[in-house]
């Protein structure tokens, strides 16, 4: 995963091009470091050149308040085409989830 900044995110979302998935989460959260472990497990086995970024919520509050995330751990999912609103989980339960999650949204 790729620690990104608000700017930085921001313009991906904007821009069409690979599908984004975004891992956020604040470093307090005991919930979001076992979330991150998962995503980590599942970065392995989705294809390479997937981008699976990472924010910290409480440096982005603009993509906060624009996407309107109401809790951590959340993984956000983009299409290439981002034609659509991304998809948000909130419970990330288990690698297969995520997996799902991740395969539905940027297949």
């Amino acid at each position: 995963m790729k620690e990104m900044n608000q700017p930085e995110l921001l313009e991906l979302l904007a821009t069409k091009g690979e599908p984004l998935v975004l891992f956020l989460y604040t470093p307090l959260c005991g919930t979001c470091k076992a979330a991150r472990r998962m995503i980590e497990v599942a970065e392995h086995l989705l294809p390479p050149g997937l981008l699976i970024a990472e924010g910290n919520v409480n440096r982005l509050p603009d993509l906060v308040n624009t996407y309107q995330i109401s809790s951590v751990p959340a993984l956000l999912a983009v299409s290439a085409d981002r034609s659509a609103e991304p998809d948000i989980i909130y419970s990330i339960h288990s690698v297969e989830r995520v997996l799902a999650f991740i395969r539905r949204v940027t297949s």
